[in-house]
């Protein structure tokens, strides 16, 4: 395995963590608490961001590729 390869293995592990880590809140927010609903809206936009990170590693390792 190359190293790209290996390092989009290893953001998509990252993604995964984070959606985990994010659905105990979200499941707590969707019972009232309002404090999981900041803390998963926060888990939520970080997620967003490592997801873009992961579209252009994978972007950029196609193109690579060609």
């Amino acid at each position: 395995m190359s190293d790209t390869s290996s390092s989009i293995v290893t953001a998509w592990s990252e993604v995964k963590a984070l959606v985990e880590a994010a659905e105990t809140d979200v499941v707590k927010n969707a019972s009232g608490n309002s404090a999981a609903g900041v803390r998963a809206r926060r888990a939520l936009r970080l997620l967003k961001g490592k997801a873009g990170d992961l579209v252009k590693l994978t972007i950029s390792e196609e193109k690579s590729r060609k």
